[in-house]
């Protein structure tokens, strides 16, 4: 009552285990009524492939490994289904690693990876430390990198600029007469990018520097206690932005436990355009990025790449929208 192998598909279908293993591999090359024998024989036995074995013989694993900063938080969602769609259209496998927001976890993730011979490496975020890249580099297989930009991709990055994001949210709020300003984000650098954006922007139009608060985790708890914290330090601050629209939605909660007004007396903003962020009352201002196309067009140019094409841009720009909606 085992597993059937291969060979029991092949005398059940009157052929040889050779023809069979063709039929799975290439059915193109081989006639419709013997592929239907197989289906057929493959129907009756519960016969799984083993695709182990069938990777090592062709030397193709038909993995796509995607690697994010964590799976605990739903702004990267929409970029993994996105992949997910691009490279399964193509009849490859993801294959999700978490790398929880470090670069000894991505490093050691990376290592664990390439034991599954994955043909080809999506990561959220640009890999900065240099043992990584170069590991990376010397596997020779499609890399893209997404959620940031830089000049020195490993091989192809499509993203966003997050210090652009977070200047952009500045402007809106200085040109709301709002210049006592906070930020609230994590240690990771895609938060402290949006962060250095927002304090420059905030310089350049000559106000004081933005309440910079960092925590840990990036949860509706963090973002109600940062407010907390934020307005006991500061109780003038008239906006501020959270780095995601999850801490946004605990600082707006936090606000609405406090009888604080949003956003006659604080604004708030966040980023990832979330449909929580879109339900709220008051629905929260935030920055909206192509989460989903920016994971659909990296599965794509995975495709293109394995198929032999090479890459017409290195680095793809995919911008971002402020959204303004009620809460500031």
């Amino acid at each position: 009552m085992g597993r059937p192998r291969i060979e029991e598909v092949a005398t059940h279908a009157g052929i040889s285990a050779i023809t069979v293993s063709r039929a799975l591999r290439h059915p193109a090359k081989v006639a419709p009524a013997t592929r239907a024998r197989v289906a057929a024989a493959i129907e009756a036995l519960g016969y799984i492939p083993n695709l182990s074995a069938s990777s090592l013989a062709s030397r193709r694993s038909g993995i796509v490994a995607l690697l994010v900063p964590t799976i605990g938080n739903s702004i990267f969602a929409e970029t993994v289904q996105g992949v997910a769609d691009a490279v399964g259209a193509a009849g490859l496998q993801l294959l999700l690693g978490d790398y929880g927001y470090s670069d000894e976890g991505e490093r050691k993730l990376v290592g664990a990876l390439i034991g599954r011979q994955p043909e080809a490496l999506v990561v959220i975020g640009v890999v900065r430390d240099q043992s990584t890249r170069a590991m990376l580099a010397r596997l020779a297989i499609p890399v893209i990198e997404t959620w940031d930009l830089t000049d020195h991709p490993i091989d192809t990055v499509i993203g966003f600029s997050n210090e652009a994001a977070g200047a952009a949210i500045a402007r809106h709020f200085v040109a709301h007469g709002r210049t006592r300003l906070a930020f609230v984000g994590g240690r990771d650098r895609r938060a402290r990018a949006r962060a250095a954006g927002f304090a420059r922007a905030a310089a350049n139009a000559g106000i004081g520097p933005p309440q910079d608060l960092t925590v840990e985790g990036i949860g509706v708890a963090q973002g109600r206690r940062a407010l907390a914290d934020v307005v006991a330090a500061a109780p003038l601050t008239q906006a501020v932005f959270f780095a995601t629209d999850i801490l946004a939605v605990g600082g707006l909660l936090e606000c609405q436990r406090r009888d604080i007004a949003v956003p006659g007396q604080l604004a708030i903003a966040g980023l990832g355009d979330l449909e929580i962020a879109r339900e709220l009352h008051p629905a929260l201002t935030t920055v909206a990025i192509p989460s989903y196309e920016m994971g659909r067009r990296a599965g794509e140019i995975v495709v293109r790449r394995l198929a032999g094409e090479q890459p017409l841009e290195r680095v793809i720009d995919l911008g971002f929208t402020v959204q303004v909606r009620a809460s500031g």
